[in-house]
């Protein structure tokens, strides 16, 4: 079995242990973040329905929102700080002030971090 599959396989161990705590509802929906090696996508599940509320992806925000200044190395960060933000304000548009926060698995640094603080900037309670 190869390192790759390994870290694979445990993250899903541990984003197994965390549904097993944490669910969504209509009111305070579950907010689920994966990574991928190039984007990160984010949604709002309410899980008693069994339904996503809404969703955004890094790749979906564009380029000029977050300037040209960004480096190159914290460029994936910025833009995960901004699909939160667009997260939060599609949140307010469905009227739900708080979710519950899963990380996936991932360890909350970097780029799930920042989708965290963003969505809290925007004014989504976590």
């Amino acid at each position: 079995m190869s390192i790759k599959h390994t870290n694979y396989v445990n993250r899903q161990r541990r984003h197994a242990k965390i549904r097993k705590k944490v669910t969504g509802t209509k009111v305070r929906p579950r907010l689920s973040v994966f990574r991928s090696a190039r984007y990160l996508y984010l949604q709002l599940i309410d899980d008693q329905s069994g339904r996503t509320l809404a969703a955004t992806t890094s790749k979906s925000v564009k380029v000029d929102e977050n300037g040209d200044s960004v480096k190159n190395k914290t460029r994936k960060i910025a833009l995960a700080f901004t699909a939160g933000g667009r997260l939060a304000a599609k949140a307010k548009e469905l009227n739900v002030n708080e979710a519950v926060f899963d990380r996936g698995g991932y360890r909350y640094h970097g780029r799930v971090k920042a989708a965290a603080e963003g969505a809290r900037a925007g004014g989504l309670k976590l």
